[in-house]
């Protein structure tokens, strides 16, 4: 059964999740303040994680940051007010791995909910990946360089699974929404580039002369392993 933690300041927003969640079969838990989600968080008993931009005592984005530094890798959706469309990006670049806007229909979020949750439990049935010195088990939720671990996000876990597994070919930008975030996301390319850029300090033996993650100057990238 996946735990759920919810981090809204506004009652009514809150607890109708909490009641439409919990009737979809889930486990959830409530916090209405930043320091106290953070707190929640932090303990890693969650399997996702939807998060207020606005909140009292910390605010959204700081709490994503926070989460992301100390290496949760909980999966993060994102609430925000229309019109806030530079802290959507923002968000989306700390390592959140969706976003709804308020107002919004209860039904389309425990639509996306699903759809990441089950994204992240597909990545658990795929293949022992290894592309010289890089091993990536999608399995174990592990990467490592010539057996030392290296701390991915599950954004970054999705989209190594999305290049791997097209080993060689090409993978657009808009493939690469579709497989990491879901269709109907919208994501410009320097979005996409910020998390590529990531992941590419993180396995890449030389970043700035990548190897294993190449850029196709404007269609996407491919992973040559």
């Amino acid at each position: 059964m996946p735990r759920l933690l919810i981090i809204e300041d506004e009652p009514t927003i809150g607890m109708g999740l909490q009641d439409d969640l919990e009737i979809e079969g889930h486990t959830v838990e409530l916090r209405t303040d930043g320091r106290a989600g953070e707190e929640a968080a932090l303990r890693r008993e969650h399997d996702l994680i939807v998060l207020d931009l606005m909140l009292p005592e910390k605010d959204g984005l700081s709490i994503c940051r926070s989460l992301r530094l100390a290496g949760i890798r909980t999966p993060i959706i994102m609430l925000t007010a229309k019109g806030q469309q530079g802290d959507k990006i923002a968000g989306l670049e700390l390592g959140a791995d969706d976003y709804v806007t308020k107002p919004f229909s209860p039904r389309e979020l425990v639509a996306r909910i699903n759809a990441v949750l089950r994204r992240t439990s597909e990545g658990r049935h795929v293949q022992l990946v290894r592309a010289g010195a890089l091993t990536i088990d999608f399995a174990r939720h592990e990467v490592a360089r010539n057996g030392r671990r290296i701390d991915v996000t599950a954004l970054e876990l999705r989209l190594l699974r999305a290049l791997a597994e097209r080993g060689g070919e090409v993978v657009t930008h808009q493939q690469l929404i579709e497989l990491v975030w879901g269709p109907g996301v919208f994501l410009t390319d320097r979005v996409i580039y910020t998390h590529i850029n990531n992941l590419r300090q993180k396995i890449e033996e030389t970043p700035g002369s990548p190897s294993l993650i190449v850029g196709v100057r404007g269609v996407g990238y491919r992973f040559d392993g």
